[in-house]
């Protein structure tokens, strides 16, 4: 008999979720599975359980939350050294990394995916002490995550995203930063507006930000938006949809297992939509840092 732990955050998508995890809780049990239950309440509590159930006789995580918590959990398990295999149950406000695998949403086609035991090794970032599984940011807009309050989320989904990002445009404008590269494919000093470390595709709710993205290629995309107008950037963002602004004069896009940014300026880190801390950093990637259910 197999022993699942459930690390559930119980902001993420309120009843919604509960109702989901009963669900799956009657499935797991009805098939002689053994599950227990954990509920987050604040920051870093799913990072520590997942550590403490690495140490202890379990065999499976089933993380149920949102980017933030996947976050955690991915973290739990690059700190551990029983690297127990993770199945993700998206419940947040956009859950990028889930689709991005195209990881079922319904309970009984994420049970059977959890019998079936498909388990592929994907690559994890990380920058300084912390780690990503989706993408580090920084500029233009990658605060907004962070910044939009639980109730919000609950209540507004993504809209509440998009009402915080707005309100920072109109309050802040569009000012440009000075950041340094520096790698082996591409080191520069320039003045821009974002820059994405992304190991996977979909960011944000773009399905295409990061369009060669792959978590099994042992390495990480780095997009960077330079310098640009108003116009400049319409075009970029409407350019976004189809995954061409890569193309874009104004656009550096390329891949990477290490690379160091720093900046003159105050410049606030986002990890997979919490705050992480400020530049200088060093990203790279974590090989085949975790494992997962597909």
């Amino acid at each position: 008999m197999k022993k699942v732990k459930l690390i559930i955050n119980p902001s993420s998508g309120r009843q919604l979720i509960e109702n989901r995890i009963d669900h799956l809780c009657k499935l797991l049990l009805d098939n002689s599975y053994i599950v227990g239950k954990y509920y987050t309440k604040e920051k870093n509590d799913a990072f520590k359980e997942t550590i403490k159930t690495c140490k202890e006789d379990w065999d499976i995580i089933v993380a149920c939350g949102g980017d933030g918590t996947v976050n955690e959990v991915a973290a739990g398990i690059a700190n551990s050294s029983n690297k127990l295999p993770v199945a993700i149950l998206a419940a947040g406000t956009v859950n990028d990394f889930a689709n991005y695998m195209n990881l079922p949403n319904r309970i009984s086609d994420f049970f059977r995916m959890i019998q079936r035991g498909n388990i592929v090794d994907i690559d994890l970032g990380k920058v300084n002490d912390d780690y990503f599984v989706n993408v580090a940011a920084g500029g233009l807009l990658t605060n907004v995550g962070y910044q939009v309050q639980p109730e919000a989320k609950a209540i507004l989904g993504r809209l509440a995203y998009y009402f915080v990002g707005l309100k920072e445009l109109l309050i802040e404008g569009i000012e440009p930063i000075n950041v340094t590269f520096e790698s082996s494919e591409y080191s520069s000093n320039e003045n821009i507006l974002l820059f994405l470390i992304s190991n996977s595709s979909s960011i944000g709710g773009f399905k295409m930000l990061a369009p060669d993205a792959d978590v099994l290629d042992s390495l990480l995309d780095v997009l960077i938006i330079k310098n640009s107008d108003i116009g400049e950037l319409a075009t970029i963002f409407i350019n976004i949809l189809r995954g061409e602004h890569i193309n874009h004069p104004n656009v550096v896009y390329f891949k990477t297992d290490s690379i160091k940014i720093k900046s003159d300026n105050r410049v606030s880190i986002d990890i997979d939509g919490e705050y992480g801390g400020e530049l200088p950093s060093t990203f790279q990637v974590v090989p085949k840092g975790m494992k997962i259910f597909i």
